[in-house]
């Protein structure tokens, strides 16, 4: 493209339209991230960001943490609420609690609670060793803990003890199960219980989590088994212990008018359990406020047609209309939005560590006069092409090549041949392909003739450890390069890790019309380093990801600013070869003695050196400490 400009890399990547003003680009081409702390900020290139922490002995792959951006999307949840029950007259006020199991780093769950006690913002737990994290964390008797999930004994137990030392721990009955034990617990002691009750809503939902919602969902009471419920606390002298109605559609909700069909008929079965006799009061509307993924503001599934704002106007304005016909006092409003809060808080950035071309601009050399009749007619391809013989060239340049490959295998022709024939035949793709960019109307043949010639760019990391999403649900994830962009990105290419998967890549990327597939990437030369970052993987990542190929954990960086410079605040090592082993029931140490055994029977047999045994053994040890990922 003649005059590119960053506004055209902006274009491009979308970073202008997913970024949400955290992510841009600077003057150098560098990829920047907007922090903003005790009334300083800064535009930080992350690349500067890795080219330090290389300095200092780290490497990559590595997730950059950045906490000033979880305090802002709290910030901006809490406003947007605020904001919207100010401009409607809602007389109740907005409670967010945060689910843990999004993202249960301890650094996140640490900044939540510390930054959040200022409007406070709570926790929502679904298992016991959740349980436990809030417990240690959250010491604000203003904000919620909210229990779902399956609750034996010992976690009815843990709640009702925090909740006579004074915090506010609400046990939210998902299974008509559930409510005897937790009276038989509260009465064994001595403990009223703090209660909720999640509700199986008949609306359905959208996006991929849809299910999370309707009549066939998982959790939750029907309208049945809500009354018997109601009934057996009046019975038992506990339906003043009921305050909090509670359902959930799903993560990611990408329509906002499926958000507003759910909460009224939430409402209404709110204001049904007021009827009821129920004290009630908190109204909590569950998670699903989405991240818009690609940039494209729909309704697809890795988008969002609404924003924060939009979103808590909706529901304050659907809550507050069905409260006021009804004459009913207007409740606390929850979300327990995970995803929306965590999304923006890291990056993974990988190396590219080598590449494979299909595309070769530049002609080989031709055939001799005595090279194979199939080789020399493949060449003589290129002769004839033109605009108007596209289609006739393409399905000669297959012929030859395929006739080409048959003679090998019969042993008619060397494979030195043979290489030249695909050499010549990249070369005619290439060049067919540059033609049909000119075409008004393209041949339904050649119209994936862009995708045969896609790069692989092979990227120092693990699908499946960091970007489980993308290989199990195709979630899409902006992908970018850090750097260069006041450079032309002038290849294509899938981006594939270092698992021995055939799956292991990322072959669908953003893009305004919503999908393409291939990233935009420079030409990277041997050797020559090139850094790609992976943005929006805060929520859900961090904690999905497998052992594939005993591939382990990144290293973790955290950063912040301090007086308006950046600082490394945090840093966590990733795996070794020794954890991963290890969380594979293999002993490090064990295997060690047996490798060192092998070594000396070595000795032994004169296979090789004394010496030889001892820089063998140390090379052994230094790979079981060494970090899973490629160190070059």
């Amino acid at each position: 493209m003649a005059g590119w400009t960053l506004d055209n890399a902006r274009e491009l990547y979308g970073i202008d339209r997913w970024g949400n003003g955290f992510y841009d680009l600077d003057d150098n081409g560098d990829v920047v991230v907007h922090l903003r702390e005790n009334g300083k900020s800064a535009a930080v290139s992350l690349k500067s960001l890795v080219d330090e922490v290389r300095e200092r002995g780290g490497a990559l792959p590595l997730l950059l943490r950045f906490r000033n951006l979880l305090d802002r999307r709290i910030e901006a949840l809490n406003d947007s609420f605020r904001s919207a029950m100010e401009a409607s007259g809602y007389t109740a006020g907005y409670r967010g609690v945060y689910p843990i199991k999004v993202n249960q780093q301890q650094q996140v769950i640490e900044e939540i609670s510390d930054f959040g006690r200022q409007y406070n913002y709570g926790l929502e737990a679904g298992s016991r060793p959740e349980l436990l994290v809030a417990l240690s964390y959250m010491h604000d008797p203003g904000a919620l803990i909210i229990c779902n999930g399956y609750k034996d004994n010992a976690f009815v137990d843990l709640a009702l003890q925090a909740t006579r030392m004074g915090l506010r721990v609400i046990l939210v009955i998902e299974m008509p199960g559930e409510l005897p034990t937790i009276i038989a617990r509260s009465k064994a002691l001595g403990i009223r219980p703090d209660l909720g009750v999640r509700f199986r809503l008949s609306t359905g939902s959208e996006g991929r989590w849809a299910g999370s919602g309707g009549d066939r969902s998982t959790f939750g009471l029907n309208a049945a088994q809500l009354i018997d419920a109601v009934d057996l606390l009046r019975e038992e002298g506990y339906l003043d212990c009921l305050h909090l109605f509670h359902y959930h559609q799903g993560s990611q909700l990408p329509n906002i008018r499926a958000i507003r069909e759910a909460a009224n008929e939430a409402v209404r079965v709110y204001l049904s359990l007021c009827e009821e006799g129920a004290p009630m009061g908190l109204l909590d509307l569950g998670g699903g406020l989405a991240i818009d993924y690609d940039g494209t503001q729909s309704s697809a599934p890795s988008s969002c047609n609404y924003g924060m704002a939009e979103y808590a106007a909706d529901l304050v304005e659907v809550v507050q209309a069905q409260c006021d016909r009804a004459g009913a006092p207007h409740p606390e409003l929850i979300t327990e939005s995970g995803r929306a809060v965590v999304a923006y808080y890291s990056v993974l950035v990988f190396d590219i560590l080598d590449v494979t071309e299909f595309a070769h601009p530049e002609p080989p050399d031709p055939p001799s006069a005595d090279s194979p009749e199939m080789l020399r007619n493949l060449w003589d391809v290129g002769g004839a092409l033109s605009g108007k013989k596209l289609q006739e060239c393409y399905n000669d340049a297959y012929y030859y090549r395929d006739q080409v490959r048959e003679l090998f295998n019969f042993g008619q022709v060397t494979l030195r041949d043979r290489a030249h024939a695909e050499k010549i035949f990249w070369h005619l793709l290439t060049r067919i392909n540059a033609e049909v960019q000119l075409l008004e109307h393209v041949p339904e043949e050649l119209e994936t003739l862009e995708s045969e010639l896609t790069d692989f760019y092979y990227g120092n990391f693990s699908l499946f450890q960091s970007l489980p999403d993308h290989w199990a649900i195709n979630q899409l994830f902006p992908v970018l390069p850090l750097h260069r962009h006041n450079e032309e990105p002038t290849h294509r290419a899938v981006v594939s890790d270092i698992t021995c998967d055939s799956d292991g890549k990322i072959d669908r990327f953003i893009d305004r019309e919503g999908e393409r597939k291939h990233l935009p990437v420079h030409k990277r030369g041997p050797g020559e380093d090139y850094l790609l970052g992976i943005f929006l993987v805060g929520a859900y990542q961090e904690t999905l990801g497998d052992l594939h190929n005993l591939l382990g954990d990144p290293n973790v960086v955290s950063v912040s600013l301090d007086d308006g410079e950046p600082v490394f605040s945090h840093e966590i090592e990733g795996d070794s070869v020794a954890d991963v082993l290890s969380y594979v029931e293999y002993d490090p140490k064990t295997l060690e003695e047996r490798f060192r055994r092998f070594a000396e029977r070595a000795v032994q047999a004169g296979n090789i050196t004394p010496a030889q045994r001892r820089d063998v053994m140390r090379a052994y040890r230094a790979s079981l400490n060494g970090y899973t990922y490629f160190e070059g």
